[in-house]
């Protein structure tokens, strides 16, 4: 494609590239060298990557390496300097259902994926599929199909079958691009009549069932590391063992319709409660799990998750397990 500007001989020269994805290790391994040879032949011509839906990391790694891009949810992003051309539009930020998926590819949807995620996240490298096969309880084919996925993403790195890298942060924004904290039916908006405070003192009086079985997460969870506004919808995991509706009674809390400030999800697997901290007889989700929930959240959560991303990469000997520690027990049911 030729592109000309209006009374002028300059122009440039766009080399359209349409396909079905660009996971960023496509972009690297096969997108980059091409351009850079297509630069060395005709400095006049320039990338166009044309796809159904692309990520924001393989957008970023786009625009480092000025490679064009043009999606059909609205993202594009086009710079030439001669003819002076820019245009920056963002569109979608999660695959919306239409998007291409190959259909044996194995996707961070889901509460197993969720697992895997939690474990990279947590405990640093060197990992192999055989370690995390057995702590997570994921059988290891499927173990393997996810971390092949995670490759694809250049969300870890591998040496051999050893993984030596993980891009945490990032896997941590990938997991809650397919992911909605507040799915269809997973919570019920109650309302505390005594206000969130009077309640999270009375949760350490329960019983113990109780007490193990509820675990806050988001808003509240992520303020205990960052404040990037006050208060908030406090929100319960409910446990598998407890009903939600009975925790409401027991606990006094007002069915609503809108205006809930306690929100009770029923919890999708116990794996959001590994590495889980007891403060003032109250159980927190693992600040990896809270920033997940966060950015995975509706409003203003996703910047309370970005915030905490933050702290979590200035200080990570607060949340991050050593290495060899032996974390390597199976979660607790």
């Amino acid at each position: 494609m030729e592109v000309r500007a209006e009374g002028d001989s300059t122009f440039t020269q766009l080399l359209v590239e349409a396909v079905r994805a660009v996971p960023p290790r496509f972009v690297m391994e096969r997108l980059v060298p091409r351009v850079q040879l297509l630069r060395e032949v005709n400095h006049y011509t320039n990338l166009l990557v044309i796809a159904p839906w692309i990520s924001s990391q393989a957008r970023e790694l786009l625009r480092q390496n000025g490679i064009a891009y043009l999606d059909l949810t609205g993202n594009v992003g086009i710079r030439v300097s001669r003819p002076a051309i820019i245009i920056h539009t963002v569109g979608a930020e999660k695959a919306p259902r239409s998007a291409p998926r190959e259909s044996s590819r194995t996707t961070l949807a889901g509460p197993k994926a969720g697992r895997l995620v939690r474990l990279l996240a947590d405990v640093p490298p060197p990992h192999r599929a055989t370690d995390l096969h057995r702590v997570s309880t994921l059988s290891l084919p499927y173990v393997s199909r996810l971390l092949d996925t995670l490759e694809d993403q250049l969300l870890i790195r591998r040496q051999g079958r050893t993984i030596t890298e993980v891009d945490w942060a990032q896997l941590l924004r990938a997991r809650a691009q397919e992911t909605s904290l507040l799915s269809h039916g997973s919570y019920r908006g109650v309302l505390a009549p005594n206000g969130v405070p009077a309640l999270l003192q009375q949760i350490p009086q329960l019983s113990t069932e109780y007490v193990d079985g509820l675990s806050v997460t988001g808003s509240y969870a992520a303020q205990r590391f960052v404040q990037v506004a006050v208060g908030g919808q406090l929100m319960l995991y409910v446990a598998s063992w407890l009903n939600v509706d009975d925790v409401a009674d027991d606990l006094g809390l007002l069915p609503v319709t809108d205006g809930a400030d306690v929100l009770l999800l029923n919890e999708p697997d116990s794996f959001v409660r590994r590495r889980a901290e007891f403060v003032d007889g109250v159980q927190y989700v693992a600040p990896s799990q809270a920033a997940l929930d966060c950015l995975a959240g509706p409003g203003r959560m996703p910047a309370e998750g970005e915030a905490l991303l933050e702290f979590m990469e200035r200080h990570p000997e607060k949340w991050r397990a050593s290495k060899n520690n032996g974390e390597t027990r199976p979660v607790q049911h």
